[in-house]
This record gives C-alpha cells, structure tokens and sequence, in this order.
C-alpha cells in the first residue's frame, strides 16, 4: 500500500487498487444507469486530481499523455468553450450548463492518465465490454417480454431500452458490435474468439431487429461497412466505394424495422418541404439545422459563445414569425447536429476545432496494432456519422459512451503498443549480444 501526500496531508487515493477500480467503474459504467455514470465520473476527476497534484508523480501515468494528441485536443475544447464565456449570448446557467456537458471530454486524458499499465488497460477493456454485455442481455430479455427489474429507462417495455432511450442504446450496440469483432483476435482460446463473434451478431441483433432508431441504423450500416472494407484484400479495396449502398439495400430488404423508419424518412421530408404543418423527427430536425446555419453565418468567426443555440434559434425565429413560441434549454437544449451546434457556440472555428479533435484521434490510432486500430475506428467513424444527426457529444450517456470507450481503447492500444516496442527492442538487443558472442 502507499500513502500519496502532498505538504504532509494525506490524499484520497491511498492505492494504485483504488485507481484501478475507480477506472473500471467507469469503464463499466457507461452500459448502467445515468446516476452510476455521474457518480464515477466525479471520483474519476478527484483521482486524477490527486495523481496529477502528488509529488514524485510516476512517470507512467503522463506517459500517454505527452506522446498522444488526443488528450490535448480534448483538454483544448473544454477550455476553449470555457473562454466563450465572455461573450456568449445566453444566461449563466444554460453557458455553464454547456460548459459542463462538454467537460466529459477530460475523461479521455484522465483515463490515459490513470492506466498506467497494459495489465490495467486490459482490466480497463474487460469491465467496459462486460457493461455493455450486460446492457445487450437486458434489451433482448426486454424485446421477448422477460422482466429485467433493474431496467429504469422509461422506454424499457415499450423500446426495450434498458437505462437510456432506444437512440442512444442502438447506437452503443453498433459500436459494441464493431469493437467484439475487430478484437476477437485478441481472444486466448478458441471458445472466447467465437463468444466476441456471437457477442458482435447479438449487438447488430439489437441495432436492426430490437430498437428503431435510425441514426443507430445508419451507424450500424457504417460499421458494418468498414468491417468489410477492411476484410477486402488490398487489390479489391477500389471496390469499397460500393459496400455502403449494397449493404444499405442488404439490410433494408432484410429487416422490417428498418425498412419502415428509413422509408418514413422520405415521407417526413415531403411533409417538411410542403410545409403541411405537420411536426416529424426529420421535420424538426431540418428546421433546426436551416436555422443554425443562419445563427452560424451571422456569427462565422466567433459564434455565439457557449450554451447559446437555444437563444439563438429563438431569436431568429422570433424574427421571422412573432407568434414563435420560445423554448428553453431543457425542451430543445440542440439542433441534433453536432458540427452545426458548434457552429453556433464557436463559429467555424468551432467547426473545425471538432474536426481536429477527430483527426487526432484518428492519428494516434494509426500508430498502434492492428486490431485496436480498426475496432478505435470504428467508433470513431460511428461517431462522426451520429454527430450528422444528433448531437452525440453534447448529450448525455451516449457522449459518455463514446468519451469512456475511445480513452479505453486508446489506453490499450498505447501501452499495448508499449509492450510490442519494448519485445522488440529486447529482440534486437539479443540479438546483438548473441552476434558479439559468435565474433568473440
């Protein structure tokens, strides 16, 4: 056991087995309830505070920290929605609010920063796949009418939905199917390499036969389209510009559900371009995305400061029709677009800020194996596709899901990477000493 302390007053943290087990609770967390999310996530700022403030800081927990970019992009965007309060258009409380809800981005570099080993990043990674594990059993048990008592989501008999809403659980099931079968390989026996695959096919089970959301669909196509693209050989890949539509058409023909929700989209648009009056998902979501595009031309450089996409689209509304009926950040607090609500909050700036914070992710994954990369790019592109369609890192449980499985995966991946150098570099120092002992 060690005791940190810092000016001769002891800390909170008293073991690296708390660190570790606080940093499997909320790598587990993020398939359970909303309450157990926020609680980890608070003991996971404090624990990070304390590894970072203690003297004689180990060396290994900035290690991925000072040769990764992630962790520095998404430290950036906290503090630069910090710094837009001093000019953001909207009320204390709705900027701080917002300032908030993108504070889950600090959970990446505390995860890098608290895993200090391959062996916890493997412990890390068992516990976040067993929480999803659980939450996919659950909504199967759900969608054939088995009582889960601890199902609290308000959508739980009538979507199957476990703890959060069908939208955010179809989404984390694609997700979840991409990463089981890109990690597979990884599997120490037989019986655990066709458990992840069995794991995978429930998780796209639940995308396309169990829930009915279409951003999960269409990330569930995705997914499974780069799966492919990556199971192509090399000299077949100029061919990976037609796995998305055939995999479109594939599942549209092959799944109900999905074929009435993207077919309701089109009729959603019609009504939306007729201007029936008649309000639809599709409807709301393009009057909200026209009116941020207008917010976002009006202030292109700096935005409208943090929290400000309600009190802009109210106001231009209010402009356009005095009969608009204002509403608050708690009815609609998004356009449910995520690069058009940065717009708003941060100007085109803002735009291009979420797109660095991709491409850095996207930069470290390529430096590490193969089977971390491709399962690290499958969220991220699941992601980038849901953020067209919601705003996934603004909202709750599903920005937490992606901040916790992307600072898992690219804690693995990096000290997995670690271990590979550090054989090889033992390799070649053998080597050497047995080509000095054969010239002697």
């Amino acid at each position: 056991m060690t005791a940190y302390r810092i000016e001769g007053k002891p800390l909170i943290l008293k073991s690296p087995g708390m660190r570790l087990a606080l940093v499997c609770l909320v790598a587990a967390s993020v398939g359970l309830s909303m309450a157990i999310i926020s609680i980890s996530k608070v003991l996971l700022v404090v624990t990070l505070l304390v590894v970072l403030l203690r003297g004689n800081r180990a060396a290994s927990s900035g290690a991925a920290l000072q040769h990764m970019w992630t962790p520095l992009l998404a430290t950036v965007v906290v503090l630069v929605f910090a710094v837009s309060l001093l000019w953001t258009s909207a009320p204390l409380d709705n900027a701080l609010g917002a300032i908030g809800k993108y504070g889950k981005f600090l959970l990446i570099p505390a995860l890098l920063a608290l895993i200090q080993t391959r062996r916890e990043a493997v412990y890390a990674l068992i516990f976040f796949l067993g929480g999803q594990i659980f939450l996919l059993l659950g909504s199967w048990a759900l969608h054939f009418h088995v009582p889960v008592p601890w199902a609290t989501s308000n959508m739980a008999t009538t979507a199957s939905a476990v703890f959060s809403s069908y939208l955010d659980q179809s989404i984390m099931s694609a997700v979840v199917a991409a990463v089981f079968w890109h990690l597979r390989t990884f599997a120490p026996n037989r019986f655990l390499f066709y458990a992840a695959i069995t794991v995978s096919a429930l998780a796209l089970g639940c995308v396309f036969v169990v829930f009915t959301g279409r951003t999960g669909h269409v990330v569930g196509i995705a997914v499974l389209s780069l799966a492919i693209f990556f199971a192509l050989p090399k000299r077949y890949r100029f061919a990976s510009l037609l796995v998305p539509p055939l995999v479109l058409v594939v599942v549209f023909l092959s799944f109900d559900k999905v074929a009435q929700r993207l077919s309701a989209v089109k009729s959603e648009v019609v009504a939306y371009s007729a201007k029936t009056g008649q309000e639809s998902s599709s409807g709301t979501r393009l009057k909200f995305w026209t009116t941020s595009g207008e917010a976002i031309s009006q202030k292109p450089l700096m935005g409208s400061g943090a929290g400000s996409w309600v009190t802009e689209y109210n106001r231009i509304e209010q402009l356009k029709s005095p009969l608009h009926q204002s509403f608050g950040a708690q009815s609609h607090g998004n356009p449910h677009q995520e690069f058009l609500l940065w717009g708003v909050q941060l100007g085109v700036g803002g735009i291009l800020l979420l797109f660095s914070f991709f491409g850095a992710i996207l930069f470290d994954l390529r430096k590490m194996d193969r089977p971390i990369a491709r399962a690290g790019q499958s969220v991220l592109l699941a992601l980038a596709v849901s953020c067209l369609f919601n705003s996934s890192l603004y909202d709750a449980y599903i920005g937490d899901f992606f901040c916790v499985s992307l600072g898992v995966l690219l804690a693995y991946g990096f000290h997995g990477r670690e271990v590979t150098l550090g054989q090889h570099s033992g390799d070649v120092q053998h080597a050497k000493y047995e080509d000095r002992l054969i010239k002697t």
